[in-house]
């Protein structure tokens, strides 16, 4: 027990672990950046679930819009959710560990259940989306959104980056994820059972140079450094020399004057 919710051991890996590369750039995340297709439809006194809250940067500001209600926000690391807490301090917000597979709540208990880049991490989707259905309000919503790395698009052309897609997406499914999940959202929607899903999907797109730098030295580090690259050696997928090019590749994409890139995401929104 934890913060009042009992917490079940879960089965699925999150490959990318909690490096600070990985963190610094789940802390760039806001509403405005990850969550925009959620936002028209929030109003100020709803009760908002957000699902895998990492930093708790989009959290924050779904908390701003609903002065007159509150978000639950979860997780189900401890000790990220323990920052989170500590770093962001809002009356209508708190954070707890749950697991998605059995949240710890009555049913339709929020008007708002929201996931952002979950899904494609769970071993089960279809469960997860099922249970974030039996807490939400009839007419209430569940919103997620996943990035799809097999659409993921960048100029200049670079055989290195497509080796590291091809590995990161090896990986991926090795643990039981979907790293092409955006465009399965509504499928798995339907599985779930919602017969009411409106479906889009948005970009975030890293083209000037500031941009190229942040991101490509994210994932240099990434490569090399994080849980990613213990789970290619360990596994067997990459060899540290393998991991040094892909590195080295983005940084050669990062310096590129022309270079960009773009990462496309699927969206859904579930009527309940």
């Amino acid at each position: 027990m934890q913060d009042g919710v009992t917490v079940a051991v879960m089965a699925d890996v999150y490959i990318h672990g909690h490096h600070p590369s990985v963190l610094q750039s789940h802390t760039w995340r806001t509403a405005e950046n990850s969550a925009a297709y959620l936002l028209p439809e929030l109003t100020p006194a709803m009760a908002i679930l957000d699902v895998g809250c990492g930093p708790g940067t989009i959290s924050a500001g779904l908390a701003e819009r609903v002065p007159d209600g509150h978000v639950t926000a979860i997780d189900s690391v401890p000790e990220i959710v323990a920052k989170a807490a500590a770093d962001i301090a809002r009356t209508n917000l708190i954070f707890t560990v749950a697991d998605v597979y059995a949240l710890d709540y009555p049913d339709a208990a929020f008007d708002v259940v929201h996931a952002h880049q979950v899904l494609q991490h769970l071993t089960d989707p279809v469960a997860a989306l099922r249970e974030m259905r039996r807490v939400t309000k009839p007419g209430g919503l569940v919103a997620a959104r996943d990035g799809d790395y097999g659409a993921f698009f960048w100029y200049p052309a670079s055989p290195v980056l497509e080796e590291w897609r091809a590995l990161y997406r090896r990986i991926a499914r090795a643990a039981g994820g979907e790293p092409d999940a955006g465009r399965m959202l509504h499928a798995w929607a339907r599985q779930a059972g919602f017969t009411d899903v409106r479906r889009s999907s948005a970009t975030w797109t890293y083209s000037t140079a500031a941009e190229r730098q942040w991101w490509g030295n994210s994932w240099a580090d990434r490569a090399t450094k994080s849980f990613f690259a213990t789970q290619a050696l360990d596994d067997g997928h990459a060899t540290r020399a393998d991991l040094e090019r892909i590195a080295d590749g983005w940084r050669a994409w990062a310096a590129e004057e022309d270079g960009w890139m773009g990462i496309p995401s699927g969206e859904i929104l579930c009527r309940a």
